[in-house]
């Protein structure tokens, strides 16, 4: 089996953040592209993913099979071109099909980014429990139930070794975007499809020393 796609289903409102707003709609706008479509940048779901595998290996004391593995499939930090990872993940997307069904049918980016996505706001509390002055901010969210395909292409066939800690890694996936540390953005990641997944996870449970 050669992974082809990582599939990311949200299970709760998230942001993908881009670091900039909308003045007079929102403080935090979403990733999206110039059709309306919003996306997770490849680059955060490698990193993402990248911290889950070593975090795995970390917690099976380092075993040097397991490093090896972690480190042929997202390289080695700070190591220029050289030392990149044999693994590489491209933007996760709406799947194909409904981004070209939305395009043949004329929608409009404004249609688009309002079909997929809702505004939140916040504010923050004093000490009275009341909301602080100035503190109201609003971002855009992904609304839940949203899926998202990331393609995945490699150097070079993997290890079953490296099939397993990146289905595991895949498995610890549970957050992402802004506030994840908080608990927010919540979403459910598979390799492929979830038999897949789950077949590659229980050899891994297997091969543990």
């Amino acid at each position: 089996m050669i992974p082809t796609k990582i599939v990311l289903t949200l299970k709760s409102a998230t942001t993908f953040g881009r670091g900039d707003g909308v003045a007079g709609l929102v403080d935090r706008e979403i990733e999206h592209d110039a059709n309306g479509f919003p996306f997770l940048r490849g680059k955060t779901l490698n990193g993402l993913l990248a911290e889950a595998a070593e975090n795995i290996v970390f917690a099976l004391k380092k075993d040097a099979e397991w490093k090896k593995a972690k480190d042929a499939l997202f390289g080695l930090g700070g190591s220029g071109l050289e030392g990149r990872g044999i693994l590489h993940i491209g933007d996760a997307q709406l799947p194909e099909a409904l981004r070209k069904a939305m395009l043949d049918e004329k929608w409009s980016k404004e249609d688009i980014l309002y079909s997929l996505t809702g505004i939140r706001r916040q504010t923050s509390v004093n000490e009275h429990g009341a909301p602080a002055d100035a503190t109201l901010r609003s971002m855009r969210v992904l609304l839940p139930g949203v899926k998202l395909e990331a393609p995945v292409t490699n150097d070079r066939a993997l290890s079953e070794t490296e099939k397993q800690l990146l289905a595991a890694a895949i498995l610890d996936l549970r957050h992402a975007g802004t506030g994840r540390n908080r608990g927010r953005g919540w979403l459910e990641a598979e390799l492929d499809d979830d038999k897949t997944t789950c077949d590659l996870f229980t050899a891994f449970g297997e091969a543990l020393p």
